[in-house]
């Protein structure tokens, strides 16, 4: 049966290293990436779509194109004048990444500002992915809009995927951050947030504390993410745990929990048990910190 999923958030333009010191241009963002890789793995009766904003410039069309051409469907992408998307470079020392970020002037922090264009997106959808950073470019306002449109999908039923992804960068002040993340972990079914940002920007202890945490606010199905420790999984009453998958060689760890999000929310679509999705998923982001930037070729990826 058709379905849709949906991802909310802000695309950027991306600068990586190339060899002879050049830089490669693409198209990437954490709701994005999770997006991409989505659409790798679901059956092609699913729609998978983009809610953000972009201008009305020529990268802003190249950005539109991008996304048409790897399946990802525009229609919610609103286009404002005088705005245009984001930019961001990766650092990579080995393997690990660090980025430089120019977006004062993004399209993608009003995405919020059409209430109506917003719940139209989200009605339409049978699953809603959103994260932290896609709060943390919104206004205050626009984040109240956002999180009662969510509120009213996960009452509504809907299967509404938080990743909190913390950018403590994004806030102007860690108070306000750690209530919207809570927040939106409320107005989520599912939560994936990676414990090394829980214990650092949370206070948390460990695992145990993060999971009880989250809990509390009326998460049913919690995926932690913990790096070479893998993943543990809090579906109802059911917990169990996810290996991470070997890689002999990183080079570049930039969206591997993106990728990971992606892979484990369609194969969790398409009827598998949370543990197999996140063992599948593990394969996933294995395969793509092998590799250069974001976003990598569908050819590079295990089989679906």
């Amino acid at each position: 049966m058709a379905a849709r999923l949906l991802t909310i958030g802000e695309c950027m333009v991306e600068l990586m290293q190339a060899e002879g010191g050049l830089l490669r241009k693409s198209f990437a963002g954490d709701t994005f990436n999770t997006a991409y890789y989505a659409r790798q793995y679901l059956p092609a009766d699913w729609s998978v779509d983009y809610v953000s904003a972009v201008g009305t410039d020529m990268i802003s069309d190249e950005m539109l194109a991008f996304m048409d051409g790897h399946g990802i469907g525009t229609g919610h992408v609103a286009r404002i004048e005088g705005r245009s998307p984001g930019l961001y470079m990766i650092h990579l020392k080995d393997g690990e990444r660090s980025f430089s970020y120019w977006r004062s002037a993004s399209a993608a922090k009003l995405l919020a500002r059409d209430g109506d264009r917003l719940r139209a997106a989200i009605d339409a959808s049978d699953i809603v992915v959103f994260s932290g950073i896609t709060l943390a470019i919104l206004p205050p306002e626009d984040v109240e809009t956002l999180l009662a449109e969510l509120r009213r999908a996960k009452a509504a039923g809907k299967r509404v995927a938080f990743d909190p992804n913390i950018r403590p960068r994004l806030w102007d002040d860690a108070e306000r951050m750690r209530a919207t993340i809570t927040a939106g972990a409320r107005a989520a079914t599912l939560v994936m947030p990676s414990l090394d940002d829980e214990t650092t920007h949370f206070g948390d202890a460990g695992l145990e504390d993060t999971i009880a945490r989250y809990r509390a606010l009326g998460v049913d199905g919690l995926v932690v993410k913990d790096g070479a420790e893998g993943a543990t999984l809090v579906f109802g009453e059911k917990r169990s745990h996810a290996p991470s998958a070997k890689v002999e060689k990183i080079v570049d760890t930039t969206s591997a929990g993106d990728s990971f999000n992606g892979a484990f929310l369609a194969r969790l679509a398409t009827g598998a048990a949370p543990e197999e999705a996140a063992r599948f998923a593990a394969d996933v982001a294995a395969a793509v910190i092998q590799h250069h930037g974001a976003l990598v070729a569908k050819d590079k990826l295990p089989e679906g």
